[in-house]
């Protein structure tokens, strides 16, 4: 028989079965929601150099593992529950006391996407008190509970369940508990309770506690006498531990690391998490590495009103690592310290600063670089106050270098900057025409080399003509650039100190150089429709002509701060400057001559581009030192006539030495819907010449090979070499990835290294689980793979 009922009391009684079975879900710490299957199969762009990380996919779990009650035809939308009618049906309804209502056989009750079954419910109406009995199964939007006895009072949000299952709709994440108590409303205790994203009975993983308790007004969870298991197997025992139960950060320990590099030996890891205030926190990681000792690593963060920055610590107390030959480093502490802060001060100006300090140019030699670090020449700080507005911008600040390469000197390193000024505008004048600014002022220092100041002055007045089918670009730009160097200047040569019987090139105590710089760039632009394997197409031809003139200055005396011959490509047929700073100027008398087409599809995407240009000097190039009459032909070719695979490549080709002065291919091909194949080779003549493979190969729907490998053909030795496998599941994700390489960054510099720990071949190796759901046991590996291989999610 079917009854309506007011629409407040009854439903108490699912209201309090849901705080009960929303709370169940507290031993995952933190869900992950669940992923959809299009989510999933969604692929990273090809030739994207950046891929959004894979988002957990639940794919491999059972289509059908929900608890067995689950109705799929009941509504969703949770707004519908204050303005719905409970429907009510049993087959026995007894008011005969109008204050308790008496339901039993096939007990179902149901409002908006809310329903309770059970073999019998009785409700006290006054007094709010509930009694579920027999095979009591509870589902909303969210989450489906099951229990076979639940009473309690609706009230006083009090309420005791036996025998329970509980399964999330919205977050994966499923358990069972031998009894839940709900103290009140903030408050729950589960009596031998467990969790698992796992499917239903299928729990490859799980937590499982002798009580957890759930505090909803502070968002934290206790577990004690805790035990996490794979399949049937304890391998984690935690007498006690705390847990967020919500967004809220919580104090605790994170998942430890494990690996092992060739430097350092054996890598364990335990950080802990210190949420000291809601505007700052700190981290405690305490590693011990097997061939060098302990190490106290930290990090703390602070957001403070109109300030926020980061503070990273390594201390190692005492190494005991083998003396390499680099340096005496067996019994010294050791440390790292990496610190990063940006203050606004007033409007449109703040403070931008870092400071990186290392104790020793071997630190990052024996810790930094293991699995997924760069090598890094240099450590840089940096301070310095920034400004803006509409038209304008300016800085002022100082920058200092440490050198961080055990096998070079500290010859190698950049000049400081203490201190540095820039200023720089961009003022439009009318709708085609504007004036803007370059300007800096640095005052260069590096022991052992000529130091001074420099100026440099850069005004210029452009304009801009056209249609989307035309256009003519002039500019005119004067630079003016002065320097005062310091006393003693006469004593260095650009390298440095003279040796016997040198001759410097400073002359002068204040030299300059003034010139000015004119450029016209112009273009057409033709379009036609075009059709090629079937497809219709928008073709263009694009015709450019750049023209440059810049008279020649003697700039022999000048000194050699942060400048320096930049790689000739393509872009550099219409740059005003091959120089990368301000101590040299090219001279040029210039007309490029280039053509570009592209192949456009109907919604405008480019799916090939080919371009070809080439420089006619009409005068010699004095400053760069030839007298060619023209400069390599320079070529580009980008090719993606669909998602699957793509093409790009550039060339080089000297008429004036007959030689191919740079080549490169890069060809990326997609394998699935989540793998990847990428092969590129590389030649600059006289510098490298080397070979590059890597992929992501599913072998499976749950198992995946990824590797990379890079041959240099001058050296005839693998420069790089990696390879691992991923395994995922519905609940459990694994990698193990060893890397192979050559310490190119180090070893290219000076005379190769002498010492007993010193191999040209470093190692390491590293291992990663992921308990989807929970998190995982480190962060190292995602990184390496997403350098290392080009597309990799």
């Amino acid at each position: 028989m079917m009854h309506k009922l007011p629409p407040r009391r009854l439903l108490a009684i699912a209201a309090a079965l849901a705080l009960i079975g929303g709370q169940a879900d507290a031993s995952s710490g933190q869900s992950t929601p669940a992923t959809s299957p299009g989510q999933a199969d969604q692929a990273c762009p090809l030739g994207s150099f950046h891929c959004a990380p894979r988002p957990y996919n639940y794919a491999m779990c059972r289509p059908n593992a929900l608890l067995d009650f689950y109705d799929p035809s009941l509504g969703k939308d949770v707004s519908l529950r204050e303005t719905s009618l409970t429907k009510v049906d049993a087959q026995h309804v007894d008011s005969s006391n109008q204050s308790v209502y008496h339901l039993s056989g096939d007990v179902k009750l149901q409002r908006a996407d809310q329903q309770l079954q059970a073999d019998s419910v009785d409700y006290n109406n006054v007094s709010t008190d509930y009694d579920a009995r027999g095979n009591v199964r509870y589902q909303e939007a969210g989450q489906l509970l099951a229990s076979s006895h639940m009473r309690g009072n609706t009230d006083a949000s009090r309420g005791i369940a036996d025998d329970v299952r509980y399964q999330m709709l919205d977050a994966r994440g499923n358990g069972v508990a031998k009894q839940g108590h709900m103290l009140d409303a903030q408050h729950s205790r589960y009596v031998m309770a467990t969790y698992s994203t796992c499917d239903v009975g299928h729990h490859l993983w799980e937590f499982r506690a002798k009580s957890i308790t759930i505090n909803k007004e502070t968002g934290v969870g206790v577990a004690r006498d805790a035990t996490m298991r794979l399949g049937n197997v304890p391998f984690l025992y935690l007498p006690y531990f705390s847990f967020p139960t919500d967004d809220r950060r919580k104090s605790g320990f994170l998942y430890p690391t494990i690996g092992n590099t060739s430097r350092s030996g054996f890598e364990v890891s335990a950080p802990y998490y210190l949420n000291l205030a809601p505007n700052y926190d700190a981290t405690l990681d305490p590693r011990i590495y097997s061939d060098r000792g302990a190490m106290l690593a930290g990090e703390f963060r602070y957001l403070v009103p109109g300030s926020n920055g980061q503070i990273n610590v390594e201390y190692v107390p005492n190494d005991h690592g083998e003396n390499d030959g680099l340096a005496d480093i067996k019994g010294d502490s050791r440390y790292l310290v990496n610190l990063s802060d940006r203050t606004q001060l007033w409007k449109g100006w703040q403070f931008v600063g870092s400071y990186n300090h290392a104790s020793d140019s071997s630190y990052l030699y024996d810790y930094g670089d293991a699995l997924s670090h760069a090598a890094i020449y240099t450590l840089a700080s940096n301070a310095a106050v920034m400004g803006g507005g509409k038209w304008w911008h300016a800085s002022f600040g100082g920058t200092i270098y440490q050198n961080v390469n055990p096998f070079v000197t500290d010859r190698v390193l950049p000049y400081d900057q203490l201190p540095y000024a820039t200023f720089g505008m961009n003022v439009p004048l009318s709708r085609w025409l504007e004036f803007g600014m370059d300007t800096s002022a640095v005052a260069f220092r590096k022991t052992g080399f000529v130091e001074g100041e420099r100026e440099d002055l850069y005004p210029y007045l452009a304009a801009d003509f056209g249609t989307s089918a035309w256009f003519v670009r002039p500019k005119v730009a004067y630079r003016y650039t002065a320097y005062q160097l310091d006393s003693g200047y006469d004593k260095y040569g650009y390298g440095g100190l003279l040796g016997s019987g040198g001759v410097s090139p400073f002359t002068q105590q204040s030299p300059s150089r003034a010139l000015p710089i004119v450029s016209v760039d112009s273009g057409l632009v033709f379009d036609r429709n075009a059709s090629l394997f079937g497809n219709s197409y928008t073709q263009t031809l694009e015709p450019r002509i750049y023209y440059l003139y810049v008279p020649y200055r003697n700039q022999n005396n000048l000194p050699v701060f942060d400048t320096s011959l930049m790689s000739f490509d393509y872009w550099q047929l219409f740059s005003p400057n091959q120089f990368s700073g301000a101590d040299r100027q090219m001279d040029a008398n210039n007309v490029t001559a280039a053509l570009t087409t592209r192949l456009l599809d109907d919604s405008g995407a480019e799916r090939l581009s080919a371009s070809i240009g080439q420089i006619r000097y009409l005068s010699p190039q004095r400053v760069l030192g030839t007298d060619w009459v023209r400069s390599a032909y320079v070529a580009q070719l980008d090719v993606q006539l669909s998602d699957r695979w793509r093409l790009a490549s550039s060339y080089q080709w000297s008429p004036n030495t007959r030689l191919t002065d740079m080549a490169a291919v890069e060809l990326q091909r997609r394998l699935g819907t989540d793998g990847v194949f990428n092969f590129s080779y590389r030649y600059r003549r006289g510098l490298l010449e080397q070979y590059s493979a890597s992929a992501v190969y599913p072998l499976s729907e749950r198992w995946r090979l990824v590797g990379s490998w890079t041959y240099s053909v001058k050296d005839r030795e693998t420069v790089e070499a990696l390879a691992g496998v991923e395994y995922d599941s519905c609940c459990v994700s694994l990698r193990l990835v060893d890397r192979n390489y050559v310490n190119q960054a180090y070893y290219g510099f000076g005379p190769a290294p002498t010492g007993g720990n010193i191999n040209q071949r470093d190692n390491a190796i590293m291992f990663e689980v992921v308990f989807k759901g929970l998190g995982s046991s480190g962060g190292q590996i995602d990184p390496l793979l997403r350098r290392d291989i080009l597309g990799y999610q």
